[in-house]
């Protein structure tokens, strides 16, 4: 997880104040699916570092999204099923609940991966949907209640959270490539729909990530080989994704619209 300590310092210099209403994101409102753990958890506290009230979207992790919301200030925890149009609605429903304010920022994060890592002709339609239904269709949900909920007039903010796998293209990871393919694809194009509002809307693409969704039904010599193959010779961190995302959240990122950001130490 993002070291929340430290951020906030960060973010203090660049503000040149010790204030919190001078943070960056001070006084808005930060929507984060996913948020339970993994890279979900490291974006959520960091942009609680830059000042933003933040609402924990989980859809399972229940312990893990209330300890990291009893951690933070200014946060609340909420269960969502991000595929379900109901669902994505009550996350919006509980920002505006709980901070008395439409959300300003919307990380798309949530995600979820077929670890059989089968190829194309070993995977299963069951599996298939299951992927699509959660990157590909969660996050259609998320950006299309964004477009219609985000404020105009400046700091709106949506970023979806895709993979660099869409660059590098593995075997055994066709149907997660598609869907975050595809979420590419909607964001681009969003971003051009939204003219006139100044609401950004980009992708971050992380590599290989040291996460537990990561981590599943592969070995230790596997890990090892794709931590070797990295120019950085390690595996990342949710904390190297995390400022890239807080910094697009920001309003010194407004110039930048419409854009994938492959954050993964150079392999790709």
């Amino acid at each position: 997880m993002a070291d929340t300590t430290t951020a906030a310092a960060v973010a203090a210099v660049a503000t040149g104040s010790s204030d919190p209403a001078a943070l960056p994101l001070a006084g808005r409102v930060a929507i984060v699916t996913g948020a339970s753990r993994g890279i979900g958890r490291a974006i959520a506290a960091h942009l609680s570092a830059l000042g933003a009230s933040v609402v924990l979207g989980y859809a399972s992790s229940a312990a893990e999204a209330d300890a990291l919301a009893a951690e933070l200030p200014r946060s609340v925890a909420a269960k969502a099923d991000v595929s379900d149009e109901a669902g994505v609605r009550s996350l919006f429903d509980a920002a505006e609940s709980a901070f008395g304010a439409a959300p300003h920022i919307v990380v798309a994060n949530a995600g979820v991966l077929d670890d059989k890592y089968p190829s194309v002709a070993d995977t299963a339609t069951a599996d298939f949907d299951r992927v699509f239904a959660v990157n590909a269709r969660g996050a259609f949900l998320c950006l299309r209640e964004a477009a219609n909920r985000l404020p105009r007039g400046g700091g709106g903010r949506i970023v979806a959270v895709t993979s660099s796998v869409v660059g590098s293209l593995p075997t055994g990871y066709a149907a997660y490539t598609a869907s975050k393919a595809a979420v590419e694809a909607m964001v681009r194009t969003m971003a051009k729909e939204l003219k006139g509002t100044r609401i950004t809307a980009n992708c971050v693409a992380p590599g290989a990530t040291a996460t537990d969704m990561f981590f599943a039904g592969k070995s230790e010599e596997s890990v090892r080989r794709m931590a070797e193959a990295n120019p950085m010779e390690r595996i990342g961190e949710g904390s190297d994704i995390a400022p890239v995302v807080g910094f697009l959240c920001t309003d010194a990122a407004e110039w930048v619209n419409g854009q994938v950001i492959r954050a993964n130490g150079g392999y790709v």
